[in-house]
């Protein structure tokens, strides 16, 4: 079976919402909500909830037998996820996937007693989720999708990919605790490096095409997309964008290069999503997400396009694509 029609077929099964299937006789129904800050058609989205419910099903719960799932979907829109937000804890599930700090800062603002478990978030301790990695002392929990200090190493990666840049653009969002952060980590290095830095925020497709083209008016520009929801919504005008300019850029993970962007280094953002299903096992077993660590990546990935640097008139050092884990041709 293609890896697309595995995707949509679990899905499919999984997430439709709301779901309204009965208990088996006997069994009792636990329930979950799944907070998501992408869109519900978001092919990224899809394939990263695909491997949430097949976690779920090796750890031993069917969807409509002995568990129900709830989905929201925020497109990146931070006052939609405030409301949504307020939806789940009307619901009271058992325990609630939370996706991103777009997600999790609403639902501690409408519940400190409602089990949560996060993906992707970037700085937890910082951010007021937790008191600490390894005892969260609340009830948070979950998987963090890097370091700040990996901001350095964007910047690392697109000063090899085009040394003439000495003008960074930073993609982020200045409303969740990560954007702020890892603008900041980014700037830390940028001296050393000779680059001047500008951040851009990313909360609508008008602002983000403004500002593009707007510092891709002088010379030696390159681009930095720091995690966030709406950065992941709007990947593929910021992807258009950046060839249109011829715009060097580095993302924060592999799939925006897959939909076209240049390159990427960071962890499996797909791969989080299923061992989170673990977590929420556990809890539904029992166990308290203060005494869960925050897990942090396993490993982290390097991909380029090579379509794309073609396309920029780029051509990249044959030390970098030695090490590249995947060069798109």
């Amino acid at each position: 079976m293609r890896r697309r029609d595995f995707i949509q077929a679990t899905v499919g099964a999984a997430c439709v919402w709301p779901l309204a299937a009965h208990a088996q006789q006997g069994a009792r129904m636990r329930r979950i909500g799944v907070l998501m800050g992408l869109a519900a058609d978001d092919p990224e989205g899809q394939a990263r909830l695909a491997a949430f419910a097949q976690g779920l099903q090796q750890a031993g719960w069917t969807v409509g037998e002995n568990v129900r799932v709830d989905y929201r979907f925020g497109a990146g829109n931070p006052a939609t996820l405030r409301k949504q937000a307020a939806e789940f804890v009307a619901l009271a599930p058992e325990v609630i996937l939370a996706h991103s700090s777009a997600a999790v800062a609403p639902l501690l603002m409408e519940s400190r007693t409602i089990p949560i478990v996060f993906t992707l978030v970037a700085d937890p301790v910082g951010a007021g989720y937790v008191a600490s990695l390894a005892r969260p002392g609340g009830n948070v929990t979950g998987f963090t999708n890097f370091e700040y200090s990996i901001g350095g190493k964007w910047l690392e990666l697109l000063r090899e990919i085009a040394p003439d840049v000495t003008r960074v653009a930073v993609l982020r969002e200045s409303f969740v605790a990560s954007g702020p952060g890892q603008f900041g980590a980014i700037q830390a290095v940028a001296q050393a490096h000779k680059v001047e830095l500008r951040p851009i925020d990313v909360r609508d497709p008008g602002e983000i095409e403004r500002d593009i083209t707007a510092f891709a008016q002088e010379p030696n520009g390159g681009l930095i997309v720091t995690g966030s929801p709406a950065a992941t919504v709007h990947r593929e005008l910021i992807n258009a964008l950046a060839l249109k300019h011829r715009l060097p850029v580095v993302f924060n993970s592999r799939f925006y290069v897959v939909s076209g962007g240049l390159a990427s280094y960071g962890p499996d953002f797909v791969d989080m999503f299923r061992r989170s299903a673990g977590y929420v096992d556990r809890i539904l077993k029992g166990e308290k997400p203060a005494d869960l660590p925050v897990q942090t990546p396993v490993k982290y990935e390097l991909t380029i396009n090579l379509k794309t640097a073609k396309a920029m008139g780029l051509t990249l050092p044959a030390t970098l694509l030695s090490r590249a884990d995947d060069v798109i041709e």
